[in-house]
């Protein structure tokens, strides 16, 4: 996920002014992973801004409870993954918003967390987890510079 320095992955309209170098490191993720698990809100946001075709089309899941009658569209955090192991995926991808983010974390179903930090506040926006009732320890595993100003940070879950 692409952050701000204080925690937001997206303004209040949903913009997010990432860097070029933040894109292409989660584009080679992706292609990487060759899946992706999103909620509805980032699902459309993506659709309408053409980026699936730009990260690949990789075999992209929509956790939400409002299905468009499309057979990747599934009810919960567990449903994606028995659905993307169906598919021989033994590697996922979760990408946001907030909300898919934070359940997919308090249910224990993430194991490492990659955060890419983009050189920005904001005061308001979508927090990269949604609150929630839960505190996880987390051990760093790498550091990487993606520009001048943007670093990545790697994380594994400690259980």
């Amino acid at each position: 996920m692409a952050i701000t320095a204080n925690g937001y992955i997206a303004k209040e309209n949903n913009e997010t002014p990432w860097s070029d170098e933040e894109w292409q490191s989660f584009s080679e993720k992706v292609k990487e992973i060759k899946n992706l698990v999103i909620g509805r809100k980032t699902f459309e946001i993506m659709e309408h801004g053409k980026e699936f075709q730009k990260i690949g089309n990789p075999f992209t899941v929509i956790v939400s409870n409002q299905n468009k009658n499309n057979s990747n569209f599934v009810n919960s955090p567990e449903q994606a993954i028995e659905l993307l192991e169906e598919k021989n995926f033994s590697e996922i991808l979760v990408a946001g918003g907030g909300k898919l983010n934070s359940s997919f974390l308090q249910k224990g179903l993430i194991d490492e967390i990659y955060l890419d930090v983009e050189p920005f506040l904001f005061g308001k926006g979508t927090k990269l987890f949604a609150e929630n009732d839960f505190e996880i320890k987390l051990e760093l595993l790498e550091t990487k510079q993606l520009s001048k100003n943007v670093i990545q940070l790697h994380y594994r879950i400690l259980k």
